[in-house]
């Protein structure tokens, strides 16, 4: 089996309990993995890469990132969310209390664009080797440093103090906890987000997503191919495929500059090794899928 699941995950499992739940409907030894892990309290899609598929996570991880999220303002949370100790927070001046819908979407339009942003401190970003989270929840004390992110666009759908809903497209590495945390201190008022659903990964979306109850392995498996949609494509024969598969090199398009990434597909359109085209018009197998 190669290729990727559109799985729907509840709130409540963790993303390695969802691997676990395919794994069990999948051949003895398969290997399962996903590309990208969602919180426990949030639900929505996470792609779950299958076989030889698991190779081609980085590339799915990357792909932009769509969200709804429920930021809850007049609070703070331990853990920027609700699973951490939820603290009533006074609103500080000049905000007014509540803020009014033009100060919310004058302080939204202000984390649009590429923003520094410092990880939750209950977060899986490695400090000296060690997760975050496992350090925050042994009482130590973390000093984050912020890092750039990019959020391409956030859409407020609906504001009803203290509850604030927005649509937020995004890049890979955006902690929405972090965004709605942000967001509050902005507001003067205080943030975490209260729930979370991923509507989008790429090409994979929430209305194509398959819930784990329902999931059908022979049905629901989808091609490879949607990780690799920024490559060039290029289907070689079957004595190049021979070839590749023993690491060998072929000649390359002339058409190509050195240095572009192809994926290369056999006669039948399946996926068989990411290339990479050398110097000399030669192109080097980077991954060959067995």
């Amino acid at each position: 089996m190669f290729g990727f699941f559109n799985l729907r995950k509840p709130a409540g499992p963790t993303s390695h309990d969802m691997v676990s739940a395919v794994r069990r409907l999948l051949p003895r030894g398969t290997r399962v993995g996903h590309a990208g892990t969602l919180d426990p309290f949030a639900d929505g899609v996470l792609v779950i890469c299958v076989g030889p598929a698991a190779r081609l996570a980085e590339f799915v991880q990357a792909a932009p990132k769509r969200y709804r999220a429920v930021v809850t303002l007049g609070a703070t949370s331990t853990t920027d969310d609700p699973e951490g100790e939820i603290l009533l927070r006074e609103p500080r001046e000049p905000a007014p209390h509540p803020p009014s819908p033009q100060a919310v979407r004058q302080a939204v339009a202000r984390f649009v664009g590429e923003i520094p942003q410092v990880p939750p401190a209950h977060s899986a970003v490695l400090v000296n080797g060690r997760r975050a989270y496992k350090l925050a929840r042994a009482g130590r004390e973390l000093n984050l440093r912020p890092r750039v992110v990019a959020i391409h666009a956030i859409d407020v759908i609906g504001y009803d103090w203290p509850r604030l809903t927005l649509d937020v497209s995004c890049g890979s590495g955006t902690y929405l906890r972090a965004l709605a945390r942000d967001l509050g201190e902005a507001l003067g008022a205080g943030g975490y987000c209260s729930a979370l659903t991923r509507t989008a990964v790429g090409r994979f979306t929430l209305e194509d997503s398959v819930a784990p109850e329902a999931l059908d392995p022979a049905r629901d498996l989808l091609s490879p191919l949607p990780a690799v949609d920024h490559m060039t494509r290029f289907t070689a024969s079957d004595d190049d495929v021979r070839q590749l598969r023993l690491g060998q090199r072929l000649a390359a398009p002339d058409d190509l500059p050195d240095g572009a990434e192809l994926a290369v597909l056999d006669p039948a359109g399946q996926l068989v090794a990411l290339a990479v085209v050398r110097p000399g018009r030669r192109l080097q197998p980077v991954k060959v899928f067995l």
